[in-house]
């Protein structure tokens, strides 16, 4: 027998000042039985660097062919498709060709390996844009974690800053 999804309902107050976004969030998400807590974090950190309104999260895991988050048109083109965590560079290129804007936000303990044997393999793709977390970044937010995720994130100049409880976490997230 299967083991079920884990669901987390999710508050997030976002204040992004780089783009002028002030929204209060609330969501459900569900972590696959196959998904790390680092993936989930990502995953959520990535839902608030890139919210507009359209912006859903797809079947992840489950559904090989979609990416963890995107943005459809009305005409049911994709134009924003949202990668976390460390894929085949094949993926990401085939993803470049189907939709307007493609973002990776890559995290992860093999990181630097992945950089050295992936990346080199997307410096041709015009509409990618590669966000990298820290590892030590989300490996705070994960301690943190409960079935009630309640966050206040706030971007400015580059710099994420999330309230979590009384406890603040900040970083530079590296764009590029």
């Amino acid at each position: 027998m299967a083991l079920p999804s884990t669901i987390y309902r999710v508050t997030i107050q976002l204040s992004d000042v780089d783009r002028g976004v002030y929204e209060s969030l609330q969501t459900t998400v569900a972590r696959h039985p196959s998904e790390t807590e680092e993936r989930l974090v990502a995953r959520l950190l990535a839902y608030a660097l890139f919210y507009e309104p359209e912006l859903s999260f797809t079947k992840g895991v489950g559904a090989g062919d979609e990416p963890d988050l995107w943005v459809k048109g009305p005409d049911d083109r994709v134009l924003l498709w949202v990668e976390v965590g460390l894929p085949e560079a094949d993926r990401i290129i085939k993803s470049g060709r189907h939709a307007a804007r493609v973002v990776l936000v890559a995290c992860g303990r093999a990181l630097p390996n992945w950089e050295q044997q992936q990346f080199p393999k997307l410096e041709g793709v015009p509409n990618l844009s590669l966000i990298r977390f820290d590892q030590a970044f989300i490996n705070s937010l994960v301690a943190t974690l409960d079935r009630s995720i309640n966050w206040s994130v706030t971007i400015t100049d580059g710099n994420l800053y999330i309230n979590v409880g009384a406890d603040t976490f900040e970083t530079v997230f590296k764009n590029g």
